[in-house]
């Protein structure tokens, strides 16, 4: 009796990965670039950049009490009663030191002025009456009323940025609040970006029958500086595999990152298979996602005149939404954990569907929505992984687990596009 030999990975039907299961590969394979490429960056300059050591406080911020209000600093146990009289003993502003607060008197102050030695509460003016050099305090002071602490925002040697973090305009005040004027980032990931198809012009070219504008390259490339990444456009490669193997070549030159879009299927025309077997190393997935099947992933070698190594490959679906969504979903994370920040899958929120979904996929889906002024979420009516505008109309994605129907009125997980360029 003979044993028949199990048909080959490329005859067989490979069996669909789950999200999960593909982003978990994806992670454990790419690490953070080496920590020894730090650049140190003027705080003003590193919004956006991930942060590559944690940031201490060496000071307390306020670092001294501080009013919150323009009014009159005091002691409370001065104004037993509404309308006592004081008399205004100094005069304090921003920035300016004051002298101890005598018994008995009041100090005119205003806001983020320190607090003289003394007082325990401002009454804001608003409560108050001037009588020149005189005030009537109209209201009872509470001990600590509209007085900042020292320290109550930030105490000296606490973190107040983690390493990991992708800095946004808050969090360069925080730095500068204690006094930080550099910051420790990671350097940016080197991305070298290409598409495939003899079918793609450019825009300001002739339409040709048959061609259609190269929509990818506008919106890869602004996806990967938009997440941090510094990106080579190697432009449009033809339907060759010689020529394709030559671009990779290229591409793996100074990069950490490949990404392309188009050519990932199993098609005569589709070389980046091929190629980047030829070069590297691949995994062709299929992903239980809709839109955005077909996902390549692997690594390319580098010449040894650019150093040892290799630079990571992941290849995208043609059409434009899969291309749009798989990026957000598969390198969005790569590009993260090169730069070691958080690469997770943003949690998003439960809102309330104001659309029905009758006939959901056996895959993951991620629908095109945008929330209402009633509290809800829309549909856009056309899901198709060609249909661009979804992605402008919309300002996010439902996340749909597979083969559920969804009614008006059910309660989905949004993912905001926000979430998915933080």
């Amino acid at each position: 009796m003979t044993t028949s030999s199990p048909p080959s990975p490329d005859r067989a039907k490979a069996a669909l990965l789950s999200l999960d299961d593909a982003l978990a590969r994806l992670l454990a394979a790419v690490q953070p670039l080496p920590a020894g490429e730090i650049e140190t960056l003027p705080t003003f300059d590193a919004l956006g950049r991930v942060l590559a050591a944690d940031v201490r406080s060496q000071l307390d911020v306020p670092p001294l009490a501080n009013t919150a209000m323009d009014g009159y600093a005091l002691r409370s146990a001065d104004v037993p009663a509404a309308g006592t009289l004081l008399p205004v003993s100094q005069r304090i502003t921003a920035g300016r030191v004051p002298g101890e607060l005598q018994p008995g008197t009041a100090a005119r102050i205003f806001t983020g002025a320190p607090i003289p030695p003394g007082a325990d509460a401002v009454v804001m003016q608003e409560q108050c009456e001037s009588l020149g050099d005189q005030v009537r305090i109209n209201e009872v002071p509470r001990p600590g009323q509209w007085v900042r602490r020292r320290g109550e925002d930030v105490q000296e040697g606490s973190t107040v940025l983690t390493q990991g973090l992708r800095l946004t305009p808050q969090a360069l005040g925080m730095a500068a609040s204690v006094g930080a004027a550099t910051l420790p980032v990671m350097r940016r990931p080197r991305v070298a970006l290409f598409s495939t198809g003899d079918e793609l012009v450019m825009p300001g070219e002739p339409l040709r029958p048959g061609a259609i504008y190269n929509s990818n390259r506008y919106t890869l490339r602004a996806l990967i500086q938009a997440l941090g990444g510094e990106v080579t456009d190697l432009g449009i490669v033809p339907d060759r595999l010689d020529a394709t193997r030559d671009a990779l070549v290229r591409a793996a030159r100074g990069h950490d990152l490949i990404v392309t879009s188009g050519g990932v299927s199993v098609g005569e025309e589709d070389h980046l298979r091929p190629a980047v077997q030829a070069e590297g190393r691949l995994d062709l997935w299929q992903i239980a996602l809709k839109p955005g099947k077909p996902l390549a992933f692997g690594s390319v070698r580098r010449g040894a005149s650019s150093g040892a190594g290799e630079a990571w490959f992941i290849g995208l679906p043609g059409n434009p939404v899969s291309s749009f969504i798989t990026f957000l979903l598969a390198v969005r994370p790569v590009l993260l954990r090169l730069q070691g920040a958080a690469a997770g899958m943003p949690a998003g929120v439960p809102m309330r569907a104001d659309f029905a979904w009758p006939k959901p996929d056996r895959r993951r889906e991620f629908l095109r929505v945008r929330r209402t002024a009633q509290g809800g979420l829309d549909l856009f009516p056309n899901q198709g992984s060609g249909v661009l505008s979804s992605a402008v109309w919309g300002d996010g994605l439902v996340d749909n687990p597979p083969g559920q129907a969804i009614a008006v009125g059910d309660t989905v997980r949004y993912v905001p596009f926000s979430e998915l360029l933080a």
